[in-house]
């Protein structure tokens, strides 16, 4: 069975485009991700569509509320079909085992991650929200407790995936963003990595969007995408 390690995100804003650019790829090479503004125009119908054409599907919803609301909201996304949706780590402990109770932790269960510090976040930007300490003491900080609430793993950088392997292990999923093959824009992202660099590191799974959405081949820069990483 093909455990394709690259997350092709369906950055669109409406299902048409996005139908339109995982038709140009292959389930087989590449799992997909819908995110905030794509769910939010397109409903539920988009997430239905890519599970019929046997995509796998990360909903990146980034769940963060009372633990009762995200457990719920969790067990809908269950039942779309999902192979992997997220919550947010600073919910804290309570919530993560909500949404991991809701889903379930059989074979046929969802992957529950939580994310860390989003990857455009910079040591300035959260100096300024007040918090003590360093972006990547609070990454550990957030992804042993993730960990400790029965979750599968955390959406952080490459550049901290060293250190989280080493703490929590080599079962514990790592999902990373912010990863651009050599020479593309960075974009908003701040901790970037090529996708080499990343899998070295020890991320498990690679978050990429524009560098295969906005090919002009999607399909050639997935595959030579997928070449790089030997």
């Amino acid at each position: 069975m093909s455990d394709p390690k690259i997350i092709v995100a369906l950055d669109y804003p409406d299902s048409h485009s996005a139908l339109a650019m995982a038709d140009q790829l292959d389930p087989n090479m590449a799992r997909v991700k819908v995110g905030k503004e794509l769910f939010t125009r397109a409903g539920p119908d988009v997430v239905r569509a890519l599970v019929s054409r046997q995509f796998d599907v990360f909903l990146d919803l980034k769940y963060h509320d009372i633990p009762h609301t995200v457990g719920r909201a969790c067990a809908a996304a269950a039942d779309l079909g999902v192979w992997m949706m997220n919550v947010h780590a600073l919910g804290g402990m309570a919530m993560m085992q909500a949404a991991r109770e809701a889903v379930g932790d059989g074979d046929d269960a969802p992957r529950l991650i939580a994310v860390t510090l989003l990857t455009s976040m910079d040591q300035q930007t959260f100096d300024l929200i007040g918090l003590s300490g360093t972006l990547a003491e609070n990454v550990v900080k957030l992804a042993c407790l993730a960990k400790d609430s029965g979750l599968d793993g955390v959406v952080c950088s490459a550049q901290e995936a060293p250190v989280l392997r080493e703490e929590l292990g080599e079962t514990f999923q790592l999902v990373t963003p912010g990863i651009r093959p050599a020479g593309s824009d960075r974009g908003d992202q701040h901790r970037t990595m090529t996708p080499a660099e990343a899998v070295a590191a020890g991320s498990h799974y690679l978050v990429i969007g524009r560098p295969i959405t906005a090919a002009r081949e999607p399909m050639q820069a997935l595959q030579e995408i997928e070449q790089s990483l030997g």
